[in-house]
């Protein structure tokens, strides 16, 4: 449980400094190998019987450090690329045959490595075979890209492709210069990749940036961070590299690295904060900062924002479908993961089995922490009547070791409390995260 006898300002870095999921959104340290293909073949099997929209996920490995081949075999890459895009439709049709022609792609995710143009074209006609995708820019199609591997021409490719958000990633170590300060700092890249995206029209435009390496100081990241700003991007996806995302796992390799400080890991986080909400961007948690005009600020102002295994979403009602290596589903109350071994991904995939090799299924109890989690999450504040109502209980018995601390928080002026709402403050919004995960912590003590 946390620690509540600091100042409130100090709950920033005592919580979650990444507050970003590697694994993406979904709480998979619950998952098990108790669920297989056969629960998602029948949960896919609903989902057409329903018709529900859906939102496809594609994972493709990173090209900055091939996964399937000695580091030496420069050459081996292309035709490991070629063999995993073989899987990767394998698999795309053994579950587009489960779904409906009828059920919209409305949200769409390319994660992962940059591809090249031919890979683009050919995976993207593979799935628009299977798979509905929406016409004139109606659906909400974003890709992942790198700083190294995208020019002008790739982000030409990708928008021709329909993609209409894209997400700039800027590590601090890479291949072409180590940890120079001066690669650390220079805003050319970027530049010059969000200048292609204006070019081309994309909707939004998304930079994600990592702290808490051994050789950075609140004051270089102070640095980086201003002349982000000064690019206006769209949206920032800041994270912590104790818990970096998927996609940057092969970059940093497996090896413990070593961090700074605790004390100047909470001041980067805290100038995060002040530097991007005073340059007009707000938080609506999970490491996520956005413009005011953005999509998904918008979404949570009207009350419209979700947050699924994909983040946070407009399109939370869709069904979530992933494909690839370590890809997640998330099907009504079912999760499922595909394994994150290549080889046991193709030999499944020889079989014609999908490479389904756990997950999870919401129970009662965790149906209700998580209603209360997103909706709180997405909205920055909770109605407790409606939720004593939806599930026939008493939310301050029901979660009777976080209600103190909820009080306790009120009392900081980081919350207000009442017996009929949670509603997050203004200095509550920087840890609208841990306030959440309260809830997820009182495990042992819900109850009806």
């Amino acid at each position: 449980m946390l620690d509540f006898s600091h100042p409130p300002g100090e709950l920033i870095a005592r919580c979650d400094q990444g507050v970003l999921d590697p694994n993406g959104h979904a709480d998979t340290q619950k998952f098990h190998d108790g669920i297989g293909s056969l629960d998602l073949l029948r949960a896919l099997r609903v989902s057409r019987q329903k018709r529900r929209p859906i939102a496809l996920n594609v994972q493709l490995p990173s090209r900055l450090k091939p996964s399937f081949c000695s580091p030496r075999d420069a050459s081996c890459e292309h035709g490991d690329i070629e063999q995993y895009l073989q899987r990767l439709e394998q698999e795309i049709d053994l579950v587009g045959c489960h779904l409906s022609s009828e059920q919209r792609v409305e949200q769409f995710h390319l994660g992962g490595g940059t591809p090249t143009i031919a890979h683009l074209e050919r995976l993207m006609s593979h799935l628009r075979g299977r798979f509905n995708f929406l016409e004139h820019e109606c659906g909400d199609y974003s890709v992942d890209v790198d700083l190294h591997h995208t020019d002008w021409s790739t982000m030409g490719a990708l928008r021709g492709q329909g993609f209409t958000h894209v997400s700039i990633g800027v590590p601090d170590i890479d291949s072409d210069c180590g940890m120079s300060v001066a690669c650390y700092q220079n805003p050319a890249p970027v530049h010059s990749l969000i200048d292609a995206a204006r070019t081309f029209g994309y909707r939004s435009i998304n930079v994600d940036l990592g702290f808490g390496h051994a050789w950075q100081t609140p004051e270089s990241f102070a640095l980086k961070l201003t002349t982000i700003i000064e690019l206006e991007p769209d949206r920032l996806m800041v994270f912590d590299y104790a818990r970096p995302p998927r996609r940057y796992r092969p970059m940093l390799g497996d090896q413990a690295r070593e961090s700074c400080s605790q004390d100047d890991k909470g001041a980067m986080r805290q100038i995060c904060f002040e530097q991007l909400m005073g340059a007009g961007y707000h938080y609506i948690g999970m490491g996520q900062f956005v413009r005011p005009d953005d999509d998904l600020a918008i979404a949570q102002e009207r009350g419209r924002l979700r947050r699924t295994c994909d983040g946070f979403t407009r399109h939370g009602y869709c069904d979530h479908i992933g494909f690839g290596l370590g890809a997640i589903s998330q099907i009504d109350d079912l999760y499922t993961q595909n394994t994150d071994a290549i080889e046991r991904y193709q030999q499944q995939l020889d079989r014609g089995q999908l490479p389904t090799c756990r997950g999870w299924r919401f129970e009662a109890g965790d149906q209700i922490r998580h209603m209360v989690m997103e909706r709180l999450a997405c909205d920055q504040e909770l109605d407790i009547r409606a939720i004593e109502r939806r599930y026939g209980l008493s939310f301050s018995q029901y979660f009777s070791s976080v209600w103190p601390l909820l009080e306790q928080l009120s009392r900081e002026g980081l919350i207000e409390l009442s017996d009929r709402f949670i509603s997050i403050l203004p200095a509550g919004r920087p840890e609208v995260d841990a306030i959440c995960n309260l809830f997820e912590k009182d495990l042992g003590s819900a109850r009806h």
